[in-house]
């Protein structure tokens, strides 16, 4: 029998238990485990914007206390779509269907490959008569070209997204359209402009080189922005820049001045130019990553690239003094301009 320190009999112990230890395969086992599990969080933490780490970067639309995540190539596609509808007139119904065409198609993602000849973000086929390889996957074209047989549809705004879509690309899985409906109702109501302050992108540019102003007094990254900004929404009142450069009329500082900025004019203030306005706001910050944007100022609210993206829109703190309230806070135009250089 064993006994205790103090000489009093003590409980037998067997023998095994005493020499049983954790295997060194258990230990690989446990620590690998450990190891997933960090990596899980960690991705959790990170696509959820929690935690040390910064927001990924994608773009997130929000409408009726609902959200819809897209990321960065997505978000540029489906902010041509949605622009596009926007210079035709269109509803945002029509963004809807189209948003969940694509989403369907090719997640929307401008694609050189498909099924037999299809192309492209809508997955047209030449073959079909949609246009040209080339064509069908130029953005502005395939949307342009879908919506040109959307209309053409009797009473679509009418018909569930699913028929609508169907009656369009004739598609042997025409049921599956439904399945992309809600995001694409949150993203198509953001991109028309009917929810405003609601389409941000987390967005970190990377290093840029100086650039000298042009002719028109803006910088080439400038200037491809107003020239993005005009083949979607065609040919919009701007300003804030002229040949020679700017000198006076802007707050101290301002990127106008070095021919990094242009304003959009929506004028006057309604209901209309606003939601307008809100649409344009919008496309720029989805094409922020392609376009080197470093600011957009809107209706008193503001987005910025780099850390101050992870915000999402802002208030604006428009400039003390005298001016107009109107033009100050930007109610009338949509300001935007272009990273300086880094690196």
């Amino acid at each position: 029998m064993a006994h205790s320190r103090n000489g009093s009999p003590s409980a037998a112990v067997d023998p095994d238990v005493t020499r049983r230890r954790v295997s060194p395969t258990s230990k690989f086992t446990l620590a690998l485990l450990g190891l997933v599990l960090a990596a899980l969080t960690a991705f959790v933490l990170v696509q959820s914007g929690l935690g040390p780490l910064p927001d990924p970067e994608r773009c997130v639309a929000r409408a009726d206390g609902s959200a819809a995540a897209l990321d960065l190539e997505q978000a540029e596609n489906a902010a041509v779509i949605a622009g596009v509808a926007v210079r035709r007139g269109l509803p945002a119904r029509a963004v809807t269907i189209a948003l969940a065409t694509a989403y369907q198609e090719s997640d929307i993602r401008n694609v050189g490959y498909g099924d037999r000849d299809s192309l492209g973000v809508f997955q047209q086929r030449p073959s079909q008569g949609w246009g040209t390889a080339e064509q069908v996957q130029d953005l502005h074209y395939a949307a342009n070209r879908f919506y040109d047989q959307l209309v053409g549809i009797d009473g679509y705004r009418d018909l569930p997204i699913t028929d609508a879509a169907q009656q369009v690309q004739r598609s042997a899985f025409g049921d599956a359209y439904a399945d992309h409906e809600p995001e694409a109702r949150i993203v198509a109501s953001a991109l028309t402009g009917y929810s405003r302050a609601a389409f941000s992108c987390s967005v970190r540019l990377g290093s840029t080189d100086t650039e000298q102003t042009g002719a028109n007094g803006l910088t080439p990254r400038a200037a491809a922005v107003l020239t993005d900004v005009q083949q979607t929404f065609g040919e919009l009142p701007v300003g804030g820049f002229q040949p020679g450069g700017v000198t006076s009329g802007h707050m101290e500082g301002s990127a106008h001045y070095d021919g990094r900025a242009v304003d959009v004019f929506f004028r006057p203030v309604t209901e209309e130019n606003r939601r307008h306005g809100w649409a344009v706001a919008h496309y720029l910050v989805a094409r922020a990553d392609r376009l080197g944007i470093q600011t957009v100022i809107f209706d008193d609210r503001i987005w910025q690239s780099g850390s101050d993206s992870d915000a999402g829109w802002r208030d604006y703190r428009a400039p003390t003094g005298s001016g107009d309230t109107t033009v100050l806070q930007h109610r009338d135009h949509v300001h935007v301009d272009v990273v300086e250089s880094s690196g």
